[in-house]
């Protein structure tokens, strides 16, 4: 489908979704849920051989498929794994082992589905039925969903076996911790030091992937939920296109800005999750009248010549904002520098407008008044249920009516912005924070570029235009082809009991902290 064709539905579903309306789902959207989706056999690292639980998500399919490895095998060693170290990363609210060990066994007897035995994490916003889906607030503490969430139903019933529920910010506002403020998950990378950013809120799903726990994982996204824990955990996190994966059955965050997405180990994962998750549901309305997707999976193999050169599937020009190498120079330029040297790569100068400081900041705060309207209730009745994060939801309560207003007319101002001139002689653009296109419901990619000096993860985050995701994932997966970033793993945390119990004396999150930090 043409860029054109794309923009043009893209800015009619955004004043759709703003006005609270549903698009008519056409033939073609109809027909996208049901695309099939093919993972193909890839090239198995020896250390995947040796510890399945060090395996992508497209190795570890690969391995059962050729029968190197059973869905039983796979789900009791991250199980072991869960047992052993979650005490010291706390990526997990609630462990469904036993549902998960009749789940792999029920796989083992030839049950279909393309991801026939691959254990996941699931965000603890997303539905569950059976299982606790607490979103780690007061208000949710007792709550059991009758049904899944779309995004999860689909990931079942392609054959995926549920974990169980990754820690989260209060909310889905900050990164992981209790709702009253005490941190919980760590960065998978650095778990005897609580206070090294891990990245929110999908704190426990990116943490349970890097601290292998589980292959791959979904968290939610409204201001980098899914983009900020990939890059600080070394992972490849996508949110695609606002109403490219239905959220129904998320508890909500922002109605105009909550994507759903993967956190996963490589392109190839990510793809894989969004192509099985992706398509129109009824019960969803921002998921109708869209384009069809494309085929992600395709996207994200990389082309490699006869001689072993690799080379973008289509020319791509990528956009360089003035001030990237401002941080992080010395990675950042290498980054480029191996970018540039892809075949069908031309890195473009892009400017970003005088007002951009205003549009993607002063006016980000419309946001709060969102949140606010489904949880009004509870803030009238009892708002120490909203525990540290209460500040950010007054705040909500406060904006008035004009000043919503004034900040829509911002939002497409800013959309006019992005569009016309950031990614008018661009195909990608690279950013330096995801909240402009969190903001206006475009797709952005992040994945690792390296490490700081303390041994950190750094990553970029690429953004695109609108139903674009193959385009992010042709980029990502060729610079993941030439580099190794992505398959370097974490050590395991130790497990002696002077660590542990400095694993528990966790900092905790001020009100105004968490205000300043919420999403």
């Amino acid at each position: 489908m043409s860029r054109a064709l794309n923009r043009r539905v893209f800015l009619a579903s955004s004043v759709a979704v703003a006005s609270g309306v549903a698009l008519q789902a056409s033939a073609t959207s109809a027909r996208a849920a049901s695309t099939p989706v093919r993972i193909p056999d890839v090239d198995v690292r020896q250390a995947a051989r040796t510890d399945p639980t060090e395996a992508t998500l497209a190795e570890a399919v690969t391995l059962i498929r050729r029968g190197r490895l059973t869905a039983s095998e796979l789900t009791e060693a991250y199980l072991e794994r869960i047992e052993r170290h979650d005490a010291t990363y706390q990526a997990y609210a609630e462990v469904t082992g036993e549902a998960a060990l009749k789940a792999a066994r029920t796989a083992d007897r030839g049950s279909p589905g393309v991801l026939r035995g691959i254990p996941l994490c699931i965000k603890d916003n997303y539905f569950t039925r059976g299982v606790p889906t607490r979103c780690n607030s007061y208000i949710f503490e007792d709550f059991v969903p009758d049904e899944d969430a779309t995004a999860v139903a689909r990931l079942t019933a392609a054959g995926g076996i549920v974990l169980g529920k990754g820690q989260m910010g209060p909310l889905a506002t900050t990164r992981a911790t209790k709702p009253n403020g005490t941190v919980t998950t760590v960065n998978a990378w650095t778990p005897e030091d609580p206070s090294v950013d891990p990245g929110g809120s999908s704190t426990g799903p990116a943490c349970a992937v890097a601290g292998r726990l589980a292959a791959s994982s979904i968290g939610t996204q409204t201001g980098g939920s899914i983009v900020l824990p990939s890059n600080r955990q070394n992972l490849t996190g996508l949110k695609p296109t606002m109403g490219r994966v239905s959220v129904h059955g998320v508890i909500p965050l922002s109605f105009t800005r909550d994507h759903a997405g993967p956190l996963a180990r490589d392109a190839m994962d990510a793809a894989v999750m969004v192509q099985i998750m992706a398509g129109p549901d009824p019960k969803d309305p921002r998921t109708l009248g869209l384009p069809a997707v494309p085929d992600l999976v395709r996207a994200a193999t990389p082309v490699v010549s006869h001689k072993g050169t690799v080379r973008m599937r289509r020319a791509t020009r990528i956009g360089v904002p003035a001030d990237f190498l401002s941080v992080q120079k010395e990675l950042r330029g290498a980054f480029l520098d191996r970018l540039e040297a892809l075949a069908g790569v031309t890195l473009v100068e892009v400017a970003y407008p005088d007002d951009w400081a205003l549009l993607t900041d002063t006016f980000n705060a419309a946001r709060l008044a969102e949140r606010t309207e489904p949880f009004r209730h509870w803030l009238r009745t009892d708002p120490t249920k909203f525990g540290v994060s209460l500040l950010s939801w007054l705040q909500g309560l406060m904006l008035s009516g004009d000043e919503w207003i004034t900040a829509q007319r911002a939002k497409n101002h800013l959309l006019r912005e992005v569009l016309d001139g950031v990614m008018n002689r661009c195909d990608v653009v690279l950013q330096t924070g995801p909240v402009p296109f969190d903001i206006l419901g475009l797709p952005e990619i992040a994945f690792p570029i390296g490490f700081d000096g303390a041994g950190v993860p750094v990553g970029a985050i690429l953004g695109g235009h609108p139903y674009e995701e193959d385009r992010l994932l042709e980029v990502a997966a060729a610079y993941q082809a030439v580099t190794d970033w992505h398959t370097r793993r974490p050590a395991d945390p130790a497990t002696t009991t002077a660590r542990l119990k400095a694993a528990v004396a966790r900092p905790r999150l001020s009100a105004e902290e968490a205000a300043a930090t919420s999403a």
